[in-house]
This record gives structure tokens, C-alpha cells and sequence, in this order.
């Protein structure tokens, strides 16, 4: 071959090889290239940070309700210091399972106290909406904040409870509002004498629904719902006699526990 025929071969060489190459190097990028519209893409990887947090099994939702409900029992009758297996026992669990969900006294107090206000606002709040008058409301409530066991907030007033706790706050300020806002619906309409306050009403809920400690007061709940019907009839407005003293206000009950 001569110098010319070699010349003309070298670029024809060339140019298939640069042929040959295209395809190669434009399939890397459709492999790598987003999914079609139709597609769907895989999700992203879900962080450990991210993860929803699991919710708590049904076994145990209902064993920390029947805690609940024991303890709130054992308190009223024994107060503060109630024993955990008595609680245990009542609540049909191992103390085990009691230590589980409530490692300590103060925190199984402290979740008790949440338990009461929470459940005696509600009624408080549903009475007042229900019933067809404000006193036939204000009886409601009552017996149904003994039945829920209001006098088991009295360990409150112990010396070692952090009654300061930003949760108990917020729900005693609740309770606070729903019985003042019930005390003062029937006192508007005429109904309920005006020289209560409702100090007055939470005090003697308290005291009329507990049974002496560590009595065993045989059917409390009876005598319990008597008494404080006979209170009720008392609060009826006109007034038939003059309290002594002032009507005791939610405000004052709290300057004397702090």
C-alpha cells in the first residue's frame, strides 16, 4: 500500500471506531436516567430519628387503667400511704406489672391525681351541657364526682407532693374552671344560694365522700350519696339560714396548701 492509500485509511479507521463508541457511552446514562411518569419511585430510606414511636399494646393499656382504678379505691380509703399490694391485688395484676408501669409512689400518686381531675372535668363539662337545668346539673356532677372518687386528690395536700408539676397545674386549673363555671350557671338562674363558693362545694364533696381511713365503712357509697344529697338540698336557693364566715373560693384552698 502507498502513502496516500494509507492516509485515507487511517480516518475512515477512525471514524467507525467513533461510531461504534456512541452507543456505548449514551446507554450509561439511560440506565441511571429517572423513572418513567408512570412509575413510582422507590421511598426514601426512613431515618432511626424519624420512626413512628410504637403505640402501647391493648394488655397494657388496660392494665394501667385497671391501676388506675384501684389506686384511686385505695387511696380514698388509706390515703397517701396505701399499700402497692393491696393495689395490685385489687387491680387483678402482679405487683411486678404494678412496678412496670408506676416505678414509685409519688409517681403512681401523681398519675392517680391526673386521673381524677381529668375524669371529674369531663363530668363536670357534660352536666352542664345535658341536664335541663343548672341545679339538676350541679347534683349530677356531684354524685358523680364521688362515684369517680374526687376525695382521692387529698394526697395532694402531703407535704412531699410536687403539687407544682406543670401537668398537675394545667389540670387543676381545668377542674378549677368547669366547677366554678357549673357553681356559677346555677347561682345566675336563681337556683343555687349566692353565698357559697365553690371552695365550699369542692371541700365538702371531699370530706362527704370518703370513708373513714382504714375503716372499711361497710356500702360507703351508700351513705356517701345520701349525704350528699342532703348537702344538695342545702345549697337550694333562698337560703333558709345564714352561713358563718365567708364562702371559701378555689383560691383559697390553694393558699392553704402551699
Amino acid at each position: 500500500m502507498d502513502l496516500a492509500q494509507t492516509a485515507n485509511a487511517a480516518p475512515a479507521a477512525s471514524a467507525a471506531s467513533a461510531a461504534n463508541a456512541a452507543p456505548e457511552a449514551s446507554a450509561a446514562p439511560v440506565a441511571n436516567a429517572a423513572p418513567a411518569s408512570g412509575a413510582q419511585a422507590a421511598p426514601p430510606a426512613q431515618s432511626a430519628d424519624c420512626k413512628a414511636v410504637p403505640r402501647p399494646r391493648a394488655d397494657a393499656v388496660r392494665n394501667r387503667e385497671r391501676i388506675l382504678t384501684a389506686a384511686r379505691e385505695i387511696l380514698v380509703e388509706f390515703g397517701s400511704g396505701a399499700p402497692f399490694d393491696e393495689i395490685a391485688r385489687r387491680a387483678g395484676i402482679g405487683n411486678a406489672t404494678l412496678y412496670r408501669h408506676f416505678p414509685d409512689r409519688r409517681t403512681l400518686v401523681h398519675e392517680v391525681a391526673l386521673f381524677v381531675m381529668g375524669r371529674v372535668t369531663a363530668s363536670a363539662e357534660a352536666a352542664l351541657a345535658e341536664e335541663p337545668d343548672a341545679f339538676a346539673a350541679l347534683c349530677r356532677f356531684t354524685h358523680t364526682a364521688a362515684d369517680e372518687r374526687i376525695g382521692a386528690l387529698c394526697p395532694m395536700l402531703t407535704d412531699d407532693f410536687d403539687r407544682e408539676h406543670p401537668e398537675l397545674l394545667a389540670a387543676s386549673e381545668a377542674l378549677g374552671v368547669a366547677v366554678e363555671t357549673l357553681l356559677a350557671a346555677g347561682q345566675d338562674a336563681g337556683l343555687v344560694r349566692t353565698d357559697i363558693g365553690a371552695g365550699d362545694l369542692t371541700i365538702a364533696l371531699s370530706q362527704l365522700s370518703r370513708p373513714l381511713p382504714g375503716t372499711g365503712c361497710f356500702d360507703a357509697d351508700r351513705f356517701a350519696h345520701r349525704h350528699l344529697q342532703l348537702f344538695l338540698d342545702g345549697l337550694r336557693a333562698p337560703a333558709r339560714s345564714e352561713l358563718p364566715g365567708t364562702a371559701a373560693t378555689l383560691d383559697d384552698l390553694r393558699q392553704k396548701t402551699m
